[in-house]
């Protein structure tokens, strides 16, 4: 049954105490400004967003915090963020709106519909089916690709996917869970080639407009003169340094998979419609539908088991979950004996987190401006406890405890390297020895130039990857790159012939808590003949 969804007053909370448009909310959200604040003061985070909707009412959209540190502009319930991999749901349900219509069915092969499509297997090619591009399943590895567009990069959609042709596969085909976003730029293909429109204008006609997602944009470079409540994303340098801005980006080469800018409020108009089976208006027969209730269980539906694990550390273990597994563009696992249906987004300056509770008709949003995923955990996790009628737990308490372990963990693996390196060993070779463009079968073009300073290295397609080579042991560097907001500092092993000739190079990112979408490690860089 289709539920109204009530307008609420969006405003800067200051505390969220009930309200007569709060539909009984329960007494501990009272308690939410605290918990957030905590969190942004914890996790230094300079802004953050929450909306909540529950039985088909918007309980509140608000914010805490700035939109850029040191600038004037609050941060609200209409604050535009990157939603960032929470995008895969709209490109989902845009397949789903396809297959709906007859255009297309999940089963059918990626090469009925892209006939050039390849993939590093021929088995894999042939195989690969819609479903496939969006369940992590395929056999690469995790992030596989992402250099492609990640940070960004000057190919086009079409030549992003072509490049798969060469990117590894690391596993079986459907053997096991290995999260990638390059699939999603080929399911965006595929949804222009079916549809006949470009993948921005289908998602804005077909998901925003219906729905009412009137400020959404469908990525950075679609943001209007008149958008001027708009996120700016922040990082930590060194994963320790005080929050400073990242460069604005954009994934016009892959928008289906990480995209599209939004705020709380809008994605409280998107949760209902998730909540209510895809329905829009209308009870029964009636019911005016953004997809079939076929396809949204299906959706929602385990397609790709994910093994469970024990929670970092023992405050977070009420958060194990009896099983987890993925479906078409939504994690699905458990809490406290309930569903959840969720999301997250990861996107450099900016993290984010969608969970629908089915059973409970709940839905929270929390949207933040810097790399923390502890702090948009913590507040789920309180709001969901609100609504739950859990016992009282200290989650920024929690979440802290865990990132505290990572950081040792980070520094731990750092001091091996050091106690392991050479520091009185030196280069094999004078330095222009290792200058050279370097080709990668799926990257392209890696440049190493030398300078009055030394080496520095350059990708070709990405112009954010510029950085200098400063010497560790032997014929091993690390490449640190000029803007240090990235934390992607990677170490480079050149390899030489019994000749004293550079035969390749490898690349490792140097800490553990690097973006897994900074995949280095699957390069292959040989220097190119002059």
């Amino acid at each position: 049954m289709s539920k109204p969804f009530l307008a609420a007053v969006s405003l800067l909370l200051v505390s969220v105490a009930p309200r007569a448009d709060a539909q009984q909310a329960p007494p501990q959200l009272a308690q939410l400004d605290a918990t957030v604040e905590s969190v942004r003061d914890t996790f230094k985070v300079p802004g953050i967003a929450v909306a909540v909707v529950k039985d088909g009412e918007l309980v509140f959209a608000g914010g805490w915090g700035e939109r850029e540190v040191g600038k004037p502009g609050k941060v609200d319930g209409d604050t535009l963020f990157s939603i960032a991999s929470i995008t895969k749901a709209f490109t989902s349900a845009s397949l789903s709106i396809l297959a709906d219509e007859g255009k297309l069915d999940m089963d059918d092969r990626v090469i009925d519909h892209l006939p050039w499509f390849r993939m590093a297997d021929a088995y894999v090619t042939r195989e690969m089916r819609i479903r496939d591009l969006l369940v992590h399943r395929s056999g690469l590895g995790l992030g596989a690709g992402d250099l492609l567009f990640w940070p960004p990069s000057d190919y086009d959609t079409r030549e992003v996917v072509e490049r798969l042709a060469n990117v590894p596969i690391e596993g079986g085909f459907r053997e096991r869970y290995a999260y990638d976003n390059v699939l999603y730029a080929v399911a965006q293909l595929v949804i222009e080639e079916v549809s006949g429109e470009r993948y921005a204008d289908f998602v804005r006609t077909r998901l925003f407009e219906p729905v009412g997602m009137s400020s959404t944009r469908i990525d950075s470079n679609a943001l209007r003169p008149t958008d001027t409540n708009v996120a700016t994303g922040h990082a930590r340098p060194g994963f320790t340094g005080d929050p400073e801005p990242v460069p604005a980006m954009s994934w016009s080469n892959n928008t289906a998979a990480g995209g599209i800018y939004s705020s709380v409020r809008d994605m409280a108009k998107w949760m209902r419609v998730q909540l209510d089976g895809g329905v829009l208006d209308g009870e029964g027969e009636d019911a005016r539908r953004l997809f079939s209730a076929k396809r949204h269980e299906a959706m929602w539906t385990l397609v790709t088991p994910i093994p469970i694990r024990a929670p970092a550390v023992p405050e977070l273990a009420a958060t194990k979950p009896n099983f987890a597994g993925y479906g078409e563009a939504w994690s699905l696992s458990d809490y406290r004996g309930r569903r959840l249906v969720w999301h997250t987004g990861g996107w450099p300056g900016m993290v984010s987190r969608l969970t629908l509770v089915p059973e409970l008709d709940l839905g929270v949003v929390v949207l933040t401006n810097q790399e923390a995923g502890a702090a948009f955990n913590a507040v789920t996790m309180h709001v969901l406890d609100a609504y739950m009628d859990a016992p009282a737990t200290d989650w920024v308490a929690a979440y802290a405890a865990a990132v505290g372990k990572g950081g040792d963990k980070a520094e731990e693996d750092w001091a091996r390297h050091v106690a392991a390196r050479d520091s009185k060993s030196k280069p094999s070779l004078p330095l222009d020895g290792y200058a050279a463009t370097y080709a990668d079968p799926w990257y392209g073009d890696v440049v190493v130039e030398q300078d009055g300073r030394g080496l520095r290295m350059r990708f070709s397609r990405t112009p954010q990857l510029v950085g200098r080579l400063e010497h560790w042991q032997h014929d091993s560097f690390i490449v640190r790159w000029d803007d240090r907001t990235l934390n992607a500092d990677a170490f480079v092993n050149f390899s030489l012939d019994q000749d004293g000739k550079v035969l390749g190079a490898r690349m490792e990112a140097v800490s553990p808590l690097t973006d897994f979408s900074f995949d280095f490690h699957d390069l292959r860089l040989v220097p190119k003949t002059p």
